[in-house]
């Protein structure tokens, strides 16, 4: 490597060394300078068809990768993309934004120029930002460059969250050193003290130990604080628990990294009382009421697997035992009729047989959010839902994303998406990028003709919550999919659970190459019996 390196180049390198690939977004006249130095440092650019695509594709793409890239432009392509980075912001999606700005002599003269606002103010967006990500760094001096792109990487890749990086046009070629390059970036979490971390380790063994109805509760932002392999060690010498009658008289329950909110703990019904509970959030830990200690999950998780003594745990208690099994309710179904319409009360349970170890199951907002708390999943799947943002449209650009994550890192499976049509109407065009870039993906398309959710909340059969019938199977086509072979493509079209059958018993459906396409009719009222409580619950918080 030489001495020095250009400004873009040295940012370039330095996602590069964080295992990004791909860079998502949209070019535009304050970006096209730096988008020349994308490839010569080993990326690839993904363009989408805006911005706020774009957003959602580095999302999905940094939930498999564990970090991504996004670029846009100054003002209108920043703008365009918030909603996608505020979700990002709110699930923990580490995703490294850039921003091609203005030269920096028009933010000393206060110069109107395009994509502001016309007041001469070029740092509305920058402040508006702040609000959304975890680290800044505004690139307007070179010689400072590499220290501040490092620290906002860090920020990224420490916290989970997107940072933003303003790169002002006229920096774009600046030559900083290079030297800073040769010490990889520092993102390991800080170390417990010792002491500290045996204290509580004893503490919560000594809880666990006597309690004598315990249960685990682990929700939406292990994955983020990489913790999946811990828990998933931790849970299994106890087994699982499918349903929650027993944890309404449980004596202690230990949780893992939460992030409680009215989706998913339907209305707030299934938070466990706090004189219980054992909390592990990302950096502290959360006994009963009172008692927070500064400590990092992983680690001490780890600690607790390396004390854990078996042994002295209580065995299952009865109330525990004859609890209903999922699993067994899912072996236990009775073969449709094959002349009967698909109903979403078993759709999720029976298509779970589809599913095979290393896929990445994506569920888009609305009936597939609902219905993916039925799956049953083999190991070593991956299940991506939104916890809190339920952004329409989110879910079929990060798949996009997820699929290409997956592509890149070569592990195997399959990236299968759930979507409502309404969902599906808001991002549709992005089905091109998956076209284009020849990406694995197949698509069950929840066709209940409009918004489910709202109808039942509110106006069943009110205008607004219809949307205009479209012929979904011939999206392909429309967006490109090559005729001569070079690409697999095959749509379905089923309404009955015979129809279905028929596709997911096709090896070259199951195979997972190229585009799949099911278009699924269901009923426009039909909804999950489980989730309905929750939807009138919603409902009444909402009036």
């Amino acid at each position: 490597m030489s001495k020095t390196v250009n400004v873009a180049q040295y940012l370039f390198t330095r996602l590069h060394q964080l295992g990004v690939r791909s860079v998502h977004g949209v070019p535009g006249d304050y970006t096209i300078r730096a988008l020349d130095f994308v490839k010569p440092a080993g990326l690839q650019w993904i363009g989408n068809c805006n911005e706020l695509n774009a957003g959602y594709a580095a999302d999905g793409y940094a939930r498999v990768k564990g970090i991504s890239a996004l670029f846009t432009t100054y003002g209108v392509g920043e703008l365009s993309t918030i909603n996608a980075v505020a979700g990002s912001y709110a699930e923990y999606a580490p995703v490294i934004h850039i921003v091609g700005t203005p030269k920096r002599s028009a933010y000393i003269s206060n110069v109107v120029v395009h994509h502001s606002l016309g007041d001469g103010n070029l740092r509305v967006m920058a402040e508006i930002y702040k609000k959304f990500t975890c680290a800044q760094a505004s690139l307007f001096k070179p010689e400072n460059a590499p220290e501040l792109i490092d620290a906002a990487l860090e920020h990224c890749v420490k916290e989970s969250r997107p940072v933003y990086i303003e790169l002002p046009s006229d920096v774009v070629g600046a030559r900083v050193s290079a030297h800073r390059l040769h010490t990889p970036l520092n993102t390991s979490t800080p170390s417990n003290i010792a002491i500290e971390e045996k204290e509580i380790v004893d503490v919560v063994l000594e809880r666990l130990y006597s309690a004598k109805q315990p249960f685990i509760l682990v929700d939406g932002l292990t994955a983020a604080d990489g913790i999946v392999d811990e828990v998933n060690e931790f849970v299994r010498p106890f087994g699982t628990l499918d349903f929650t009658d027993y944890t309404e008289s449980a004596d202690l329950a230990l949780v893992f990294s939460p992030l409680f909110s009215d989706t998913n703990t339907q209305g707030w019904s299934a938070v466990p009382r706090k004189e219980i509970s054992i909390v592990f959030h990302r950096n502290h830990l959360e006994i009963g009421e009172t008692r927070t200690h500064k400590l990092g999950n992983k680690s001490l998780i780890q600690a607790l697997l390396n004390h854990l003594d078996f042994t002295k745990v209580r065995s299952q208690s009865p109330k525990a035992t004859a609890l209903p099994s999922i699993r067994g309710l899912a072996k236990s179904l009775a073969p449709p009729n094959p002349e009967a319409p698909i109903d979403q009360d078993t759709f999720y349970l029976r298509i779970s047989s589809f599913f095979r170890p290393k896929d990445i199951i994506i569920c888009a907002n609305g009936t597939p959010l609902a219905g993916s708390r039925d799956f049953v999943l083999p190991p070593d799947t991956k299940l991506i839902a939104s916890s809190i943002w339920l952004s329409v449209g989110h879910m079929l650009p990060a798949t996009q994303g997820a699929s290409l994550a997956q592509h890149e890192l070569g592990t195997g499976g399959r990236t299968i998406l759930f979507e409502g049509d309404g969902s599906f109407q808001a991002t549709a065009q992005e089905l091109s990028t998956i076209i284009r870039y020849k990406l694995d993906v197949t698509i069950f398309l929840i066709s209940n003709d409009g918004y489910t959710f709202e109808r039942l909340i509110h106006g069943p059969e009110e205008e607004y919550n219809d949307i205009a019938r479209w012929n979904y199977l011939l999206a392909p086509e429309i967006f490109g999919a090559p005729k001569c072979g070079s690409y697999e493509v095959e749509t379905h079209d089923v309404g009955t659970w015979g129809e279905l059958q028929s596709v997911l018993d096709s090896e070259k459906f199951q195979n997972g190459k190229g585009l799949k396409m099911v278009n699924v009719r269901m009923g426009r009222l039909d909804i999950n019996t489980k989730f309905k409580e929750a939807l009138k619950l919603a409902g009444q918080q909402l009036m």
